[in-house]
């Protein structure tokens, strides 16, 4: 049992990256008819927005002090950051909450990434086939990640949690059980926490707000709503940042488990694709659901147990669960008549 809801809770952690993906990829084919296989660059985008203000705010001051000498010889070199030297302790505690922070800058970056994208790209594309829709959007997340790797390198640059978070709870013994038997890392369970955040706050904006209404009437009739006087295209536009948005954010804070690197973006499309087909095209809810459910799926498949059994189930166990759900329900798990059918 201990072996049991500790894979479940790994599930949960890795299905929130999915489901925070996949709802985005949804949210923009819902509403504008495009799948923007460019969806899994914005979550490479955000993570890297995390990166370069860690580095930012990690800018030293280099003082050499000629009474100091380092094992080699040469003279010490002393460093401080500059906001240590600034602001104090305050600066030190920029520093290390520097990736929950780095979402003040994700916000508005990605924001106008997602508007510029959709004004500049992806709205002559609207009445074109998904085929083209695919390949210019895939040639752009090609573009994006090779800008990347040429600006930050090949290699996986490590995010670190606040040190507040940055051990791991005994759930076992929280729970009444024996001390050791269910030990997790904070921040996993922070992020699983911020994606349930972010899910209802997106599901939350279009059920109880009149925008969300109106993007919502928008993506079951949008030619009534545009005779009705209401400009659907610039709700659809900010509709298509808020995605950029999400995607943005899940990838900062996704740093301090997955450290980021210029192909973490394809890594995590294709498998936020399969996703979004397993829940069906166009359905938020089934996005959602079928994230955190493939994602459990995953995470048991990973066991040592399973996995000497069945050497490699846990690279193809979300395809063949994929290809079962849609040989049972075509459209996917909450997938509507109509969808992608044309």
């Amino acid at each position: 049992m201990d072996a049991i809801f500790l894979q479940i809770l790994n599930g949960l952690d890795k299905g929130g990256a999915y489901a925070l993906i996949a709802l985005g990829l949804t949210l923009v084919f819902g509403t504008l008819g495009v799948v923007n296989f460019a969806h899994g660059a914005l979550f490479m985008l955000g993570a890297f927005c995390a990166v370069s203000l860690n580095l930012l705010l990690n800018l030293e001051k280099v003082v050499v002090d000629p009474s100091q000498t380092t094992p080699w010889g040469t003279p010490l070199e002393i460093r401080t950051p500059y906001l240590q030297e600034w602001f104090g302790d305050f600066g030190t505690w920029m520093i290390d909450y520097s990736v929950p922070l780095s979402l003040l800058l994700v916000i508005p970056f990605m924001l106008m990434v997602g508007v510029a994208m959709e004004r500049g790209l992806i709205k002559h594309f609207y009445k074109r086939t998904h085929a083209d829709q695919i390949l210019v959007t895939f040639g752009l997340a090609i573009v994006v990640q090779e800008i990347i790797k040429a600006n930050f390198g090949a290699n996986p640059i490590p995010q670190a949690a606040p040190d507040i978070v940055a051990g791991s709870m005994d759930i076992g013994a929280a729970l009444g059980m024996d001390p050791n038997t269910i030990v997790y890392p904070y921040w996993r369970m922070v992020y699983l926490f911020f994606a349930a955040v972010v899910i209802g706050g997106v599901f939350a904006f279009l059920h109880m707000t009149t925008f969300g209404m109106v993007v919502r009437a928008g993506m079951h009739d949008r030619e009534t709503v545009g005779l009705m006087g209401i400009d659907i295209d610039r709700r659809f536009t900010i509709v298509f940042g808020l995605a950029a948005v999400v995607a943005g954010m899940a990838g900062a804070m996704y740093t301090p488990t997955l450290p980021p690197d210029y192909h973490m973006g394809m890594d995590f499309l294709v498998l936020s694709f399969v996703v979004v087909v397993v829940g069906g095209m166009g359905s938020l809810g089934g996005a959602v659901a079928a994230g955190f459910l493939l994602g459990i799926l995953q995470s048991f498949a990973s066991m040592t147990e399973i996995k000497s059994f069945l050497p490699g189930i846990d690279q193809i166990i979300i395809y063949l669960v994929a290809v079962v759900i849609l040989l049972v329900r075509p459209r996917g798990l909450l997938g509507q008549k109509g969808v992608m059918e044309d």
